[in-house]
C-alpha cells in the first residue's frame, strides 16, 4: 500500500483521504523518518510534518480522520508539543496522543492527562502497540 508522507512545506494532502491516519510532528528530520517508517508498517496512513503549526492545519482539514497524534514535545515554532497535545485534547478529543521527548518530562506536570508518554529513545514495538490501541479505538467510535 502506498503512503502517504507530507511535511509543512507541502502544500496538498493525500488524494484519498479516507481510512485512518496517524500524524508524525518532529522538528528532527532523521527522528520523523523513523517514526513514519515505523508507523508505515501498521494499518494507518502516515503524515509527516515538522511543526505543530502544520499539524494544526492538517488536522483542520475537512474529512481527515485522524487517529494517532505521535509528537515531540521540543518542537521548532512557537507552539511545542504540549501545547499542541493540550489543543488536539480540546479540539479533536477521540485522537489518541503519544508525546515523547529525551527529557523526563513526566516530572514537571505540564503533560495532559490524556497524553500517553514515551521516553526517547522509544522502541519500534511501543509505537507500534499505540498505533493499534489508536487503530483499535477510533474503529470502535467508527462502529
Amino acid at each position: 500500500m502506498d503512503r502517504d508522507i507530507l511535511t509543512a512545506a507541502d502544500t496538498a494532502l493525500p488524494a484519498q483521504i479516507d481510512g485512518l491516519f496517524a500524524l508524525v510532528v518532529e522538528d528532527d528530520a532523521a527522528v520523523r523518518n523513523l517514526a513514519t517508517a515505523i508507523l508505515e508498517e501498521t494499518d494507518l496512513d502516515v503524515i509527516a510534518c515538522d511543526s505543530a503549526e502544520a499539524a494544526i492545519g492538517v488536522l483542520e482539514r475537512k474529512g481527515m480522520n485522524v487517529a494517532l497524534l505521535f509528537a515531540d514535545v521540543r518542537l521548532g515554532g512557537p507552539m511545542d508539543g504540549i501545547a499542541l497535545a493540550r489543543t488536539v485534547e480540546r479540539r479533536w478529543p477521540d485522537v489518541r496522543m503519544v508525546l515523547t521527548s529525551g527529557y523526563d518530562e513526566r516530572s514537571t506536570g505540564r503533560l495532559p492527562e490524556q497524553v500517553v508518554y514515551m521516553q526517547k529513545p522509544w522502541r519500534a514495538l511501543d509505537v507500534l502497540v499505540e498505533a493499534g490501541h489508536a487503530s483499535a479505538a477510533a474503529g470502535a467510535a467508527a462502529a
